[in-house]
């Protein structure tokens, strides 16, 4: 396993994502699987290696608030200051989509969630593999999520080209998540 230290180990990971590859890396509470939100072979993947639904959707990873913009249907650009003002942070907003955004991203909603990573090592790898991934928790559907690159490898010993070791961000359960026009958290 690759240690999340590692600028070298990172850009390696970053190439990989880009080339249409799925890892396991820690984020800001739970170990993540991520991939190209617009490879769907990609997708597909990772939706085969958990046994996920595509009607789940998925949340989106940035690094930046900008790289998010362009998948946004109609929000009061008042709304998009308060909400990306929040960012970066462990807050995953569930947001107007864009029309053409992917249904295996959004689940078929026309929703789509959010999150800009103040965690560095997420970010890094975002600004690596082009700007935006998709992330869910490594583990199985129906599995507690995995905590540390070893639970991360138990449950999935082959499928994911890499997994990067290292501490997650120290939060004890994943973000939270709210609705953007509603302002209501949907997850605590």
């Amino acid at each position: 396993m690759a240690h999340l230290s590692s600028e070298h180990l990172l850009r390696k990971a970053g190439r990989l994502l880009a080339a249409g590859g799925v890892i396991a890396h820690p984020t800001e509470g739970v170990y993540g699987l991520a991939c190209d939100p617009f490879d769907p072979d990609a997708v597909e993947r990772l939706l085969t290696l958990k046994g996920r639904d595509i009607g789940a959707g998925f949340i989106v990873l940035a690094a930046h608030a900008e790289e998010v913009a362009s998948l946004l249907g109609d929000l009061p650009a008042a709304r998009w200051r308060e909400i990306s003002g929040q960012w970066p942070g462990p807050v995953t907003w569930v947001l107007p989509a864009a029309d053409w955004v992917p249904d295996w991203i959004t689940g078929g909603r026309d929703t789509l969630a959010v999150r800009v990573t103040a965690f560095a090592p997420s970010a890094r790898l975002c600004e690596l593999a082009g700007g935006l991934l998709i992330s869910t928790s490594a583990n199985p559907s129906g599995c507690k999520p995995a905590r540390s690159a070893l639970r991360a490898r138990v449950y999935f010993p082959s499928g994911i080209d890499m997994i990067i070791g290292g501490p997650t961000g120290g939060r004890d359960r994943p973000t939270p998540m709210r609705h953007a026009l509603g302002g209501h958290t949907l997850r605590d």
